[in-house]
Formats: structure tokens, C-alpha cells, sequence
């Protein structure tokens, strides 16, 4: 009998939270995790320089892997039992099992917790197949932890950390399971270390090449001093921060050249390492984050105002922008913050890297984004200057805050439906405000105050669902790996989702807004101002999808457009901009929450939401993409790159957590025009810009790309908050990629 998988983890796991079910959560989350490791770390591979890789299993824990902690994948289970020849007796176990999870795995536990509200507006339909305008996203996501913390202390010092935490706690007759339970958690890495050392050690001893050989001896040497000291060497410093990363399901990596630039400093000035050598290690370490395929994350942060140790941080970020420029693939998500008065040298190796084709590294203008995240999320300048961006561009304070994008609000589905009265375009089904029939609206402003209020009840569902969840979560589960590296939370003695993080927030991912602005602009202007059409002739030319409306379509087509700096386009732009964010922001006064923002982040959801939208005003036919993040529709943004980017700089990003902007730029101008290029950008940050994610491609390439793929292996896009290799994308996303502008 051929038995592909033996469901031993996920047994035992089971069994074990049967047992411990019961007694305080952080026992039975540190007893779960006994179960999940080492079993579900993978062999280190020939190519790997540091030990790591992850393989998880089908029921287990993680904030971010799995969803919102326990966790059972049906569907993995039931295709594996299909494929495989498994007895009854054994199928019947397996079965049993999920039948177990089914009210036990946290996810339901959050969507029985919804009140009548946020159930009537936030029906259970998968958001990437559902008519709907807005969709719970069931996850804890976007963890950054204080690398720095762990590394100056190691597993030794956090441990004598919570020793003296949990002696204040007994003497003031408080819980101390939580800091007992963390202690475990940290003794099941110095296991996970050991473990790794010695799998190392047995790979040395059948290796035949001399270099893997002195790579394993050193891989095994590192990971016995971590498990029992703290890091000296850069090799260490790595190991011990990429081995947290992994066990505690963070998946962003933090601001890596504050943590790792002072041991790569060391080691060249003492000769530990060569500058080849110490290319290497980071070269290997890069490697071993794409092989973590986490696509949407794998944020690594470089630059900025707020770091203590600017020339060792420096000197990393070089290097770290040499090793994503050599090992060409669309992890680690490179990020640099950037200010006036910065080294050069980092711009112009950012540029360089850009220019050869990368999509990385991103660039974020601290000049105007450390003021607007202090106004946005209320903290002091100090505080702000330690923003990170993650996922596909919302931020978080590093280790201070976390901000989960919990939601999807589709603005232009709002719009839709507040046209038909509340009723889905395509289905005819009821599934928002009854706000009025379009026809009876005399004026835009009527209109335009109907479409705000279908927008503010879809955000005050899903912020109340963000709440919902935060308290449920918190309720099963401390998340101990994380609340060991966030502040505050073994001061307070309290998990992160419940009391123990500094500042606790939401983020919600809009999408449509620009198609939003311009369908409003278009309807403004061709049937309040100059008549041309009535609500009816509209309604009928959206549902036919144009057919037999030529005329009508041109006409809104050739109404102003967010993208080309004119004033009445990206005034409207601006007025759904704000009208989204302040509506989110003002959440607070009704939630506790520290702060609930919108993040216009746009992945490929602008185009698998766009599948469920019917045509728009803005002359876009049903189904098709909507534009992507801040961006506007594809060709839309006719007047030239000077426009385009005066046009973006008009959305103020005080009162939101993150807005990307895509650009695309042929290697020719880029090459050829250098200087330009680098004016105008300066010119676009000085004005105000937040951020820049460019793409450097020749268009021909693209669509050459798409009849002989094997060919342009080498060719990466920048698909909206992550990166891809074009031809591994499906079509349609290929499609919107080249319907946009190229300059």
C-alpha cells in the first residue's frame, strides 16, 4: 500500500489539544507547538547556507500560515486521502478528525462570534468567487517582531527576561502560565537549533566536497552556540533570527540592516568574513526567503530615519541590494526608506538595481511618510519614524503595533449597487443599503450622498468584524513566539490580540477607487452638467455591457480622468479618497481599536474582484480589471509621466496605512535617460510622493512573453503590492499588467 502522507503530525497535534484543551491557553498553545516541531521542519537541501525550511502540516497553530491560529485545511485533507490508498479504518480516523476541527479551528469560532449585523452584511461566501462589496479576509497577518531584541539578548537572555517577569508576577499573585508557557517555547527552539545541528553534522559526514563540508561544520557550529548563547557573527545572527522567524509564523523580516549591520560590520573589519564571503552569506539567506514562497510578504526594510547605527545599517543595505540584484527571483520584497541628507551611495545602488530589471528595491519617501503615519495612527514622531511597510504595502510600527488587513471593500461594486438600489448588477440579489432609485436623484450630490452611505455601512461591518476577531483570537491562543518579541506584552503580562501590544489596529484594503472616481466624474459631467444621458439610458447601457451604446460609451469614456492633472477628474479622485479613508479612520470612535485604516495596496484582486463587477461609468466593460492600487486605468493616463505623477501626489496620505503606486518605465529611458528619470522622480517626492514600486520592462517583451514564455524566464513585473515573474502570472493579469502605461 502506497501511503503518501501519514497524518502523524496531525494526530498527535489532536490528541494533545484534547488533552490540554482545557487548561490556560498559553499551556495549550505551548504544548501544541511540542507536536508541531521539529516534525514539520524540512532537510536543509544542498544549496542552503543556514538551516530552515518549513513544511506545514494539514492541523496545527500559526497567526499567519494556517489562518487565525488552530487551524484544520479540509480541503488538503480530503485531496489527499483521494489520491491515496488508505484503508477504511484509517480514512474513518482521518475523518474524525476533521469532524473534531470543524467547531474547533479558530475561524469558526470567530464567525459564530458575529453579531446580526455583521452577519447580514458580511455573508460566508469566498471573496475571490462571491457577488459581493465586501468580504472578511480571516487572518492575522503582517507580524513584525523585534529582531534586535533577540538578537542583543538571545535565547538565553529572553529567557532570564521572563525569569524576572514571571518572579514579579508570583509576587504580586498574578498569572504566571504565560510566561512558563513562553519559556517552553523558547526551550523548543534550542531543541529546534540542536536539531538542525546535528542533521547538519550527519550531512557532513557522508558530504564528499570540501566547501559543503566546511559549510555544514560552520552551519552546525552556529546552530549549537545559538541554542544555548547569544550571537556573535553575522552567520549567528542570521540563523537565529531566521530560525524565529519561522517557528513563531512571522513572515516579514523587519528593518534588517539596524539588527544584522552591526555584526556585518564586525566581521569584515575583524576578518571573521571577506566582502566575497559576507556577499555570500546574504546571498544564501535570500535564497532561503524565496524558497519560503510567501509572495505577499517577505518584507525586508532598508533605510530610513530612526536608525541608531547608520553606517553599519549602510554598509548592509549595499549589500543586500547587491544580493536581490544577483539572485534574481521576486522574494525577498527589498523596501527602502529614503530621506533628504541619506547616503547617496543607497539611491544610486537602488537605481541600479531597478534599471537591470528588478522590481526591487521599493521606494518610500520618509520626508513625507513618517508625518503622515504620525497623524494616521496618532503617535509621536519618534514612534513614526519606525514604520514598516509589509504584505503588499500596508504599514505597522516595527515591533510596536499590529494592523492585520482583515477586509476587502470593493468601492466600485458599492458604487454598482448603489445605482440598482442596493441590488447586484449580475445576480438581481439584494446585498446592500436600499439608498434609492437612481432616477429619483435630481442633483449629483444626492447621489453621491447615497453612495457614502453604502460605503460607511460595508466599513463599520467589517471594523466591527476586525474587533470580533481580535477578541476571539485573543481568547484562544497568546501567540507566544510573537508576543515575545512585541512590546509591552510580557510587561503586561498579556498575549498580543488580547491587551498585550502597544497599539492594537485594523487595516482595510480598498479596491475600485480610481475606476470609482472616474465613473462618478463621467456621470457628473455627462448626466448632471451637460444632459447627454439619464439615469435610465445609463442603467440599460451598464447592463447590456454596452452592446448597442457605442455612442454612450465614447462619450464617457471621453469624460475627464484620474491620471492626466485635470482638476475636476482628480478632484472627484480626491473626494473618494477621502471619503473612504476618513470613514475608516473615524471607525475608532465605535471599535476598540487603536487605529482602522484604509490601505490601497492593490495585488491581483483588482482584477479577480473586477471578474465580479459589471460595467462602469467609466466605460469599462463587465469583467475587466479595475486599475490597480493609486494607479489609473490602464491607458487611461494620456498626458504624459509629469501628469501621471502630479496626479497621484494630490491624495493625501495622512489619513490612510499605505497606498502603492505603480509605474513602468522602458529599460530605454531608463538606461538612455538616466538623469531624467532620476529628476523626475526627485520632483515627484519632493511634491509630495509617498512611494514608488517601478518596473523596468520593454513591452514588446511582454507580449512576446506570452506566446513563447520559455524564452523570458527573466522577466519580472511588479503586479501590484508583490512581484511575479511575468510569464508564471495567469492571462488576465497579464493583460492589466500590459494595459498599463509605459513611459
Amino acid at each position: 500500500m502506497n501511503i503518501k502522507y501519514n497524518f502523524s503530525v496531525e494526530i498527535n497535534f489532536t490528541d494533545t489539544y484534547k488533552k490540554y484543551k482545557n487548561e490556560h491557553i498559553a499551556i495549550l498553545e505551548s504544548m501544541c507547538l511540542q507536536q508541531m516541531y521539529p516534525d514539520i521542519l524540512c532537510k536543509i537541501q544542498e544549496e542552503d547556507g543556514f538551516a530552515g525550511r518549513l513544511q506545514m502540516s494539514y492541523i496545527g497553530f500559526s497567526p499567519e500560515i494556517g489562518g487565525l491560529g488552530y487551524y484544520c485545511d479540509i480541503n488538503k485533507i480530503e485531496n489527499e486521502l483521494s489520491k491515496s490508498e488508505y484503508d477504511n479504518e484509517f480514512k474513518g480516523k482521518i475523518k474524525s478528525l476533521m469532524e473534531f476541527w470543524k467547531t474547533e479551528n479558530t475561524l469558526y469560532k470567530v464567525r459564530v462570534a458575529y453579531s446580526e449585523h455583521v452577519a447580514k452584511a458580511l455573508p460566508d461566501d469566498d471573496w475571490m468567487t462571491g457577488y459581493r462589496a465586501a468580504f472578511p479576509l480571516y487572518r492575522m497577518g503582517g507580524s513584525y517582531l523585534d529582531y534586535e531584541k533577540l538578537l542583543q539578548n538571545g535565547i538565553p537572555g529572553l529567557k532570564r527576561v521572563l525569569t524576572q517577569r514571571k518572579t514579579l508576577a508570583t509576587e504580586q499573585r498574578a498569572d504566571i502560565e504565560l510566561f512558563e508557557a513562553m519559556e517552553r517555547a523558547l526551550e523548543l527552539l534550542s531543541k529546534c537549533c540542536i536539531y538542525y545541528s546535528d542533521m547538519a553534522m550527519e550531512l557532513y559526514s557522508v558530504e564528499q566536497g570540501p566547501v559543503r563540508k566546511q559549510e555544514l561544520l560552520e552551519m552546525s557550529a552556529s546552530l549549537k552556540k545559538i541554542a544555548f548563547e547569544k550571537p556573535e557573527t553575522l552567520r549567528e545572527a542570521i540563523q537565529l533570527s531566521w530560525l524565529y522567524s519561522i517557528v513563531s509564523g512571522s513572515m516579514n523580516y523587519g528593518r534588517m540592516d539596524v539588527y544584522l549591520g552591526d555584526f556585518l560590520a564586525n566581521d569584515v573589519e575583524t576578518g571573521v568574513l571577506s566582502i566575497a564571503e559576507a556577499q555570500e552569506l546574504i546571498n544564501s539567506y535570500w535564497r532561503l526567503i524565496v524558497a519560503r514562497k510567501s509572495t505577499w510578504n517577505g518584507r525586508v526594510v532598508l533605510g530610513g530615519k530612526g536608525r541608531r547605527n547608520e553606517k553599519n545599517a549602510d554598509q548592509f543595505a549595499l549589500f543586500a541590494m547587491e544580493a536581490t540584484r544577483v539572485v534574481e527571483e521576486i522574494e525577498p520584497q527589498l523596501t527602502l526608506r529614503f530621506y533628504q541628507g541619506m547616503n547617496a551611495k543607497l539611491m544610486e545602488k537602488a537605481l541600479a538595481v531597478i534599471g537591470e530589471g528588478r522590481t526591487y528595491p521599493m521606494l518610500y519617501n520618509d520626508d513625507v511618510n513618517v508625518a503622515a503615519v504620525s497623524k494616521a495612527f496618532k503617535i509621536g514622531g519618534e514612534e513614526a519614524k519606525q514604520y514598516v511597510p509589509f504584505g503588499c504595502g500596508e504599514y505597522v510600527i516595527d515591533h510596536k503595533s499590529f494592523g492585520t488587513p482583515n477586509g476587502v471593500i470593493n468601492i466600485l461594486k458599492a458604487l454598482e449597487i448603489t445605482l440598482r438600489n442596493g441590488r447586484d448588477a449580475i445576480t438581481g440579489e439584494l446585498i446592500g443599503l436600499e439608498t434609492g432609485d437612481f432616477k429619483d436623484f435630481i442633483t449629483f450630490e444626492q447621489l453621491f450622498d447615497a453612495y457614502k452611505k453604502q460605503v460607511e455601512y460595508l466599513v463599520d461591518s467589517l471594523a466591527e468584524q476586525e474587533e470580533i476577531e481580535y477578541s476571539v483570537v485573543g481568547k484562544t491562543a497568546p501567540f507566544l513566539y510573537l508576543s515575545m518579541l512585541y512590546d509591552n506584552c510580557i510587561v503586561r503580562g498579556k498575549g498580543i490580540f488580547s491587551g498585550g501590544v502597544k497599539y492594537l489596529g485594523g487595516t482595510l484594503e480598498s479596491y475600485g477607487n480610481t475606476n470609482t472616481a472616474d465613473s462618478l466624474a463621467a456621470i457628473k459631467d455627462i448626466i448632471y452638467v451637460k444632459r447627454l444621458l439619464t439615469p435610465e439610458q445609463l442603467i440599460n447601457a451598464l447592463d447590456t455591457d454596452f452592446e448597442g451604446f457605442v455612442k454612450e460609451r465614447k462619450a464617457l469614456q471621453g469624460a475627464p480622468k484620474y491620471g492626466n492633472d485635470n482638476s475636476a477628474a482628480d478632484e472627484m479622485a480626491v473626494r473618494v479618497h477621502e471619503h473612504v479613508c476618513n470613514t475608516a479612520r473615524n471607525q475608532i470612535n465605535k471599535v476598540k481599536l487603536h487605529s482602522y485604516l484604509i490601505v490601497v495596496i492593490n495585488n491581483s484582486a483588482n482584477t479577480i474582484l473586477g471578474k465580479q463587477t459589471s460595467a462602469s461609468a467609466d466605460g469599462r466593460l463587465k469583467g475587466n480589471p479595475m486599475a490597480n492600487a493609486n494607479a489609473p486605468s490602464g491607458g487611461n493616463d494620456k498626458k504624459g509621466l509629469t501628469a501621471f505623477l502630479n496626479s497621484l501626489v494630490k491624495l493625501t496620505p495622512e489619513i490612510h496605512a499605505g497606498m502603492v503606486q505603480n509605474m513602468k518605465f522602458s529599460p530605454e529611458l531608463f538606461k538612455n535617460s538616466g538623469i531624467v528619470v532620476k529628476s523626475v522622480l526627485q520632483t515627484y517626492f519632493e511634491k509630495g510622493g509617498t512611494q514608488a514600486m517601478i518596473t523596468v520592462v520593454n513591452k514588446d517583451d511582454l507580449e512576446n512573453a506570452m506566446i513563447e514564455p520559455e524564452k523570458y524566464q527573466h522577466i519580472f513585473v511588479r503586479v501590484g503590492g508583490f512581484s511575479a515573474r511575468f510569464v508564471e502570472l495567469v492571462r488576465d493579469i497579464q493583460l492589466e499588467i500590459l494595459s498599463r502605461t509605459q513611459y
